[in-house]
């Protein structure tokens, strides 16, 4: 159906009512029309952006914050070191997929359940925005004691680096006592805040999306728990001493108001 002046506008045009709106386009084919929005109009199919909220008042200052930040460590990589910090869990069963088969897809179970229970793993890492490097630690349990230990390795893994800026969420664990009381062993470990509840601020929430990608969906190990943890660390492990293919993953390489901050001068 054409739009009319008296209709509502289209939430999203498609080539057929576009075809059947204007009269340019009347005697065009679909895939004619699809080319000459590209190719005369700069028009494409494009994906909307995910309206974000955030309930934090001080959503604008961090933001600007981290922004400031990253630009530190883009500029001066060889005093400021900046890193996202998260956490994540995985179970021993598989996570369900898409694959090519010739029929509906189904994970391979257990061997047996009953002596397979689906325990969760978790992982405490830590992604370097300049370099893509990545830094772990797993443990069936991330708690206080885990994320002092990672704090740690961090401050090891960094010798050079005067200030070494960490981006995290606002986690109790993150901001208890024991854990802050900690970090003044290492008093070049400042930790940088994101506002509450925005995980699209942390990039390294895609490498947790890549790791259950390609390795956590449809995986045939649930019988294997000692080869699946291994596949996962093996996974991790390949950004040791960073990636381009990460950065250009993540989106840091990318038009995001995060990668500009990278490139932006100070």
């Amino acid at each position: 159906m054409a739009v009319t002046d008296k209709s509502p506008p289209p939430s999203r045009w498609t080539l057929r009512t576009i075809r059947a709106t204007f009269d340019i386009f009347t005697e065009m084919t679909l895939s004619g029309i699809w080319r000459c929005l590209e190719q005369r109009f700069g028009l494409g199919l494009r994906s909307a952006g995910v309206q974000h909220y955030s309930p934090d008042p001080e959503y604008i200052p961090k933001f600007d914050n981290i922004c400031k930040c990253l630009n530190e460590a883009a500029t001066m990589p060889d005093r400021v070191t900046l890193v996202f910090l998260d956490e994540m869990g995985y179970t021993r069963w598989p996570e369900p997929g898409p694959d090519w088969t010739g029929q509906a897809p189904m994970a391979a179970p257990a061997t047996d359940r009953a002596d397979s229970p689906n325990r969760l793993w978790r992982i405490i890492g830590a992604w370097n925005a300049v370099t893509g490097r990545v830094d772990f630690l797993d443990a069936y349990i991330v708690g206080r004691a885990k994320v002092i230990k990672f704090y740690e390795q961090l401050n090891n893994a960094y010798p050079d680096a005067q200030r070494l800026l960490v981006v995290q969420d606002n986690w109790s664990i993150h901001t208890h006592d024991d854990v802050l009381g900690a970090l003044k062993r290492w008093p070049r470990i400042e930790p940088v805040w994101l506002p509450t509840y925005s995980p699209w601020l942390n990039p390294i929430e895609k490498l947790w999306r890549w790791l259950r990608q390609d390795v956590l969906k449809m995986h045939r190990l649930a019988g294997d728990w000692p080869s699946l943890r291994g596949r996962v660390n093996q996974f991790l492990g390949q950004f040791a001493t960073g990636s381009h293919a990460l950065l250009r993953y993540v989106g840091l390489l990318g038009k995001g108001k995060l990668a500009q901050a990278l490139r932006s001068p100070p």
